[in-house]
C-alpha cells in the first residue's frame, strides 16, 4: 500500500527538523556542518573558515582560565518612551530573553586569561541585535570604572546594529557617556582593548570601539557605521567586495590587527604579556571580596 502524501509530508517535515538541530549550512560556502564538530571548532567553518557569530557566554567560555564573575546584573532595561509598535517594547525584550538567555545585549564581569586578571565585556547581537541602549551604555560604564577601581585592563568584545530606536535620545546619549568612561579609564594609565566581532556598526562603532589602546579585528567581521547600501546611494559609487570587512580596515589603518578566532585568546595574552605588570595586578581582584575569584 502506497504511503499516502500528507503522511510522507508529515515524515519528511519530522526528518528536517531533526536534522536542523544536528547540521546547519555555512552561509559563505554552503557547506552542511555537523553542529558538534562546528562548536568543537570555535563556531568556524571547518571549509571556508566563515565566523559564525558566537553568543556572549559561549564566548567567554574560549577566553577565560575559569571563574567569570558577571557584574551590572542590576541594571534591567525599562520602557522610557512606552514604545508601542505591533509589539510593545516589554514584549519585544521579553522575547528576547527567551530567545538569548540573557537580561541584556552585554555581559560584563572580571576573570583571568593565563593568569591576567581582567575586566571583560562581551557583546551579544542575538539580543535585540545587540543595540546598546540605556542599559547597555550602564553596564559599559560600570565595567569600565570598576576596571579603574582596581587598576585592571579593559577588554571589550563589541558586537551591535547601532543604538536601540525604542529608547530614541536615550540611547545615543550613551554614545557619550561610555566615551567619557573610556576617557577617564585610559587616562589613568590602564589598558583598553576592543575586539570587533561580527557586525560592529552604529554607535557602538563611533563610540568606545575605536577609542582603546589596541583595535583588534576578528577575521572577516563587518565592521562600520552606516549599512553598505546607504553608503552606495549616498555616494552613487560601487563599493569594493570587502568594503567594512576587518581586513579592509587593517589595510586602511583603522585597526591594529585581525586575528582568527582559533588565534584569538593566545593574541589577547600576548598583548597582556607586552603591555602589563602581572605582578601589579594579580591581587587586583582579591582585594574585594565580592569580586574575588
Amino acid at each position: 500500500m502506497a504511503i499516502p502524501d500528507w503522511l510522507r509530508r508529515l515524515r519528511d517535515r519530522d526528518v528536517s527538523a531533526e536534522d536542523a538541530a544536528l547540521w546547519t549550512k555555512c552561509p559563505s560556502c554552503g557547506e552542511m556542518l555537523y553542529r558538534k564538530d562546528l562548536e568543537a571548532n570555535l563556531s568556524v567553518c571547518t571549509k571556508c573558515n566563515h565566523h559564525f557569530r558566537m553568543s556572549a557566554y559561549d564566548r567567554i567560555n574560549t577566553l577565560v582560565d575559569g571563574d567569570f564573575v558577571e557584574i551590572g546584573m542590576e541594571f534591567l532595561p525599562g520602557d522610557p518612551l512606552g514604545w508601542v509598535d505591533k509589539r510593545s517594547y516589554p514584549e519585544k525584550l521579553e522575547a528576547d530573553r527567551l530567545k538569548s538567555n540573557l537580561t541584556e545585549a552585554v555581559v560584563t564581569g572580571f576573570a583571568t586569561l593565563d593568569g591576567f586578571p581582567v575586566a571583560l565585556g562581551v557583546m551579544d547581537f542575538s539580543f535585540r541585535g545587540g543595540t546598546m541602549g540605556t542599559v547597555v551604555g550602564e553596564r559599559i560604564t560600570n565595567l569600565l570604572e570598576e576596571a579603574r577601581k582596581r587598576k585592571l585592563p579593559c577588554i571589550v568584545f563589541t558586537a551591535s546594529g547601532g543604538a536601540r530606536m525604542e529608547e530614541g535620545m536615550l540611547a545615543l546619549m550613551q554614545m557619550a557617556k561610555t566615551t567619557q568612561a573610556v576617557e577617564r579609564f585610559m587616562s589613568d594609565g590602564n589598558l583598553f582593548v576592543t575586539v570587533l566581532t561580527d557586525p560592529t556598526t552604529g554607535g557602538v562603532s563611533a563610540s568606545f570601539a575605536f577609542q582603546s589602546d589596541l583595535i583588534v579585528g576578528e577575521a572577516r567581521a563587518s565592521i562600520g557605521f552606516a549599512g553598505r547600501r546607504v553608503i552606495e546611494q549616498t555616494l552613487r559609487q560601487k563599493l569594493p567586495d570587502n568594503f567594512q570587512t576587518a581586513e579592509f580596515l587593517l589595510e586602511k589603518g583603522h585597526i591594529d590587527m585581525v586575528v582568527t578566532r582559533a588565534e584569538l585568546r593566545a593574541t589577547l595574552v600576548r598583548l597582556l604579556d607586552y603591555a602589563v605588570d602581572r605582578k601589579r595586578v594579580a591581587p587586583a581582584l582579591k582585594a574585594v571580596p565580592e569580586f574575588a575569584l
